[in-house]
C-alpha cells in the first residue's frame, strides 16, 4: 500500500501526496506516522477501559500528546524514532489492558487493541495495512470530518506539550483529547455526530491556547514592545528554531558568558519580546525569515542549528553535522538532544561545536518591531478605541497563520501593501514574514502591523477581539470591524481555525487554497454555516472586504 497524506496546504495537486510528501517525508515515514496515530487511538481506547487512575491518565496523555505532535507536518522524519514511539505505545496499551482485565473488564476484539509487533520489520509491514491509514474510512464525508478533528487534535497537542513543559496542565483537556481519539474510532458515527465533535474540538483548542498563553507569560512575563535586531555580531552563533520557549531558556542560560551568541529563527522570533530573555547578553537577535527559506539561510549562518519543534526542511548533506533536534522533532543523521529525568537538557555539545565555527554572515540589517500580544495591546487599548471611534482606524485585518514556499503566497505581501492607511494588521505565526519588514507606517503612533507572536500565541488575537467586543458592547463578535484573511499550512493553523469557528467567528477567508481534506459536502457545510471562503485576487478581495 502506498502512502496517502493530505494534512498540509501543499498536498500534491490539491489532492494528497501518494508517493512522497511535498514536505520531504518518504512513503515509509508517512505510513509509520499513520501507524503512530493508530497506536495512539489504541492507547486512548485501552485507558478508557481502566478505572480512574491518575498515574495511568498522566502517562496516556503524555504519550498521546507527544505522538500527535510528532506527526505534525515537518516535525519528525526519523523513522527509527517513530518506531520507538510506536513500540512504547504498544507496551503502555498492553499494560493498561492487563490492568483492565484484572479489574474485571471485557476487552473488545478490536485490532486497535490486539495487534502486536515483534520487531521493526513487523512495524514497517503493519504501517502499510489498509486499516491504519487515512483511507481506512471509506465514506468521504465521514473521513473528511474525522481528519479535520484529528488535525485539530494535533494542533491542540502541540499547545499542550509546550504548556506541560512549563508545568501547566488542564484536566479537561487531558480528558477530551483521550475521549476524542476513542470517539472517532466508533463505527456508528454519522456526519452530525462528527460536526458536533468538530465544534467541541474547536472550543478545547481555545482552552489549550489559553493554557499555553498562561504558561508562557507566567514563566517569562508578558511580551512587550521590542525592536528586534536582524543584523549579526562578530561572535560565533547558534540558531534556534521552532516554538519551545523552555528549550530557548535553557540554551541561553548555558550559552551566557561562553562567547557564543544565540539567534532566533522562524517561529522563535517572538521570543525576543519576552522580558525574561532580555537579561541575557548572548541573545543577539533574529536571523533569517520563514521556515521554507532555511536551506539558503543555514548556508550563510555557519553555526549549529537547534530545532525544538516542527518546521524542518530536509537539510543539505553538508549541513547535517551541525543540525540538532530535540523534543518532538527529529531527522535521521542529526543528533537528538534528550532531556534527563528532571526535564533538563545539556546543550554543551552544540556550544562546543559553535566555538569552532565562523560567525554568521550578514544577510540583512536593521530592526523589526514585535511584542504586540494581548497584554501589550490592552495597554494601549484606550488609544486604539479612540482611533476606531474617530475613524482613524476603519478596519482590522487578521492576517495570522503560516507561510509556505508557493509563489501564490506573494498574495499576502501584496495584500498588506495594498491595504488603505486607515487599516491595521493583526498577525501571529510565520505568515508575517511576507510583510513584517515592509514599511507600512503607523496610525497616530499605533503600528499598522501588530505582531502577537508565534502561531502558538494566536490566543492573543482571540483575546484582543473579545476585549474589543466587550468595550464596544457588541452582542455578536462578527459586528466588530475585523476581517479574517488567514494563511494556513499545517495542523496548528487548523486548530486556530476550529477555535475561531467555536467562538462564532464567520466569513473567514483561507488561502492560498482550501484544505484538500475537506470533502465537497463538508466544505459546503462550512461555507453555508460559517461563510468560509477562499481567496481571490488582491483587488477583488479588497473591494469585498472594504465594502
Amino acid at each position: 500500500m502506498s502512502m496517502f497524506c493530505y494534512q498540509c496546504q501543499e498536498a500534491s495537486k490539491g489532492i494528497g501526496c501518494s508517493t512522497k510528501g511535498v514536505c520531504g517525508k518518504t512513503e515509509l515515514e508517512a505510513n509509520l506516522q499513520d501507524l503512530l496515530i493508530y497506536t495512539s487511538k489504541g492507547v486512548a481506547m485501552a485507558f478508557a477501559l481502566v478505572d480512574k487512575d491518575q498515574e495511568m491518565e498522566d502517562r496516556a496523555v503524555q504519550y498521546v500528546v507527544r505522538s500527535l505532535f510528532i506527526t505534525i507536518t515537518n516535525a519528525n522524519f526519523d523513522k527509527e524514532a517513530i518506531m520507538r514511539q510506536i513500540e512504547g505505545g504498544l507496551r503502555l496499551r498492553d499494560e493498561m489492558l492487563v490492568l483492565a482485565k484484572a479489574q474485571g473488564k471485557t476487552v473488545p476484539e478490536r485490532d486497535l487493541l490486539t495487534w502486536d509487533a515483534k520487531d521493526h520489520h513487523d512495524l514497517s509491514l503493519k504501517s502499510r495495512q489498509p486499516e491504519v491509514g487515512v483511507l481506512a474510512t471509506e465514506q468521504e464525508d465521514i473521513r473528511s470530518l474525522i481528519e479535520l478533528i484529528v488535525y485539530g487534535l494535533k494542533g491542540m497537542a502541540a499547545y499542550m506539550e509546550h504548556a506541560h513543559h512549563l508545568g501547566e496542565v488542564d484536566e479537561a483537556l487531558n480528558t477530551f483529547i483521550l475521549q476524542a481519539l476513542v470517539t472517532i474510532t466508533e463505527e456508528s458515527l454519522v456526519v452530525e455526530d462528527l460536526i458536533s465533535l468538530t465544534m467541541e474540538t474547536g472550543s478545547h483548542c481555545v482552552r489549550a491556547m489559553k493554557l499555553l498563553d498562561g504558561a508562557n507569560t507566567k514563566t517569562y512575563g508578558h511580551p512587550e514592545l521590542t525592536e528586534v535586531n536582524i543584523g549579526v555580531r562578530s561572535n560565533p552563533g547558534i540558531l534556534i528554531s521552532g516554538h519551545d520557549l523552555k528549550d530557548l531558556a535553557m540554551l541561553l542560560e548555558q550559552a551566557e558568558g561562553s562567547g557564543v551568541d544565540i539567534y532566533t529563527h522562524g517561529e522563535m522570533l517572538p521570543a525576543q519580546s519576552y522580558p525574561a530573555f532580555k537579561k541575557y547578553k548572548c541573545f543577539a537577535g533574529n536571523y533569517g525569515n520563514a521556515w521554507w527559506q532555511q536551506k539558503e539561510e543555514f548556508e550563510t549562518f555557519h553555526g549549529p542549528i537547534l530545532f525544538t519543534t516542527n518546521c524542518i526542511v530536509p537539510p543539505r548533506k553538508e549541513h547535517m553535522d551541525r543540525i540538532y533536534t530535540t523534543g518532538a522533532s527529529g531527522y535521521p543523521g542529526c543528533i537528538h538532544i534528550e532531556e534527563d529525568e528532571l526535564g533538563h537538557k545539556d546543550f554543551s555539545q552544540i556550544l562546543e561545536q559553535a566555538k569552532g565555527l565562523m560567525a554568521p554572515e550578514s544577510i540583512e540589517e536593521g530592526t523589526i518591531l514585535g511584542g504586540f500580544a494581548h497584554a501589550q495591546v490592552e495597554a494601549v487599548m484606550d488609544q486604539v478605541v479612540e482611533a476606531v471611534k474617530s475613524g482613524s482606524i476603519k478596519k482590522f485585518f487578521v492576517m495570522a497563520g503560516c507561510d509556505g514556499r508557493h509563489k501564490s503566497r506573494d498574495y499576502y505581501r501584496d495584500f498588506a501593501q495594498a491595504l488603505p492607511q486607515d487599516t491595521v494588521i493583526l498577525t501571529a505565526g510565520c505568515a508575517k514574514f511576507r510583510y513584517n519588514k515592509l514599511k507600512l507606517g503607523d496610525i497616530g503612533g499605533i503600528p499598522r502591523v501588530l505582531d502577537a507572536g508565534q502561531c502558538n500565541d494566536s490566543y492573543s488575537l482571540v483575546a484582543t477581539a473579545m476585549k474589543l467586543q466587550e468595550i464596544f458592547e457588541l452582542d455578536d463578535i462578527n459586528d466588530l470591524p475585523i476581517v479574517y484573511n488567514i494563511a494556513w499550512y499545517e495542523q496548528k493553523a487548523v486548530a486556530v481555525l476550529l477555535a475561531l469557528l467555536s467562538l462564532g467567528v464567520k466569513n473567514i477567508h483561507l488561502g492560498p487554497t482550501l484544505p484538500a481534506f475537506l470533502s465537497p459536502n463538508v466544505a459546503k457545510v462550512l461555507v453555508d454555516t460559517f461563510g468560509i471562503a477562499g481567496i481571490g485576487s488582491v483587488e477583488d478581495d479588497l473591494a469585498l472586504f472594504l465594502s
